[in-house]
């Protein structure tokens, strides 16, 4: 499966998990931006992050007040290509990780910490 139709089923996946989501949930889901790349940049690896990362959240939390001469706007990168490895090539089981990384990373946008995360069931 190409990078593009992966794409598209993200954002579908992506927008069906929004619709799940609680109404008070919903809006603030839908305010953060959601990216879709194959994979983490150089920069991000030489930063430290793992180079087969699923997920990132960058930017301030919701509701936090950001800080700094030139703070990064709140998204969510989903790296999709390394989401397929993972999923072993299987388009279900890519729609499952999709929706799950992503419910992950708007955890952290909603302030939680791994542990409150997996508490939930999103890790």
């Amino acid at each position: 499966m190409n990078l593009i139709l992966r794409v598209q089923i993200a954002e579908q996946e992506v927008a069906a998990a929004q619709n799940r989501l609680p109404a008070t949930v919903q809006a603030v889901a839908r305010d953060v931006p959601v990216c879709y790349e194959s994979r983490p940049q150089a920069a991000l690896i030489a930063d430290g992050m793992e180079a087969d990362l699923l997920g990132l959240f960058i930017g301030h939390e919701h509701g936090a007040e950001h800080s700094g001469a030139l703070p990064l706007p709140p998204q969510i990168l989903l790296f999709l290509d390394n989401i397929w490895d993972l999923a072993e090539a299987d388009e279900s089981n890519y729609r499952d990780e999709v929706r799950l990384t992503y419910l992950h990373e708007l955890g952290h946008y909603l302030g939680w910490n791994e542990e409150e995360i997996a508490q939930r069931g999103l890790d």
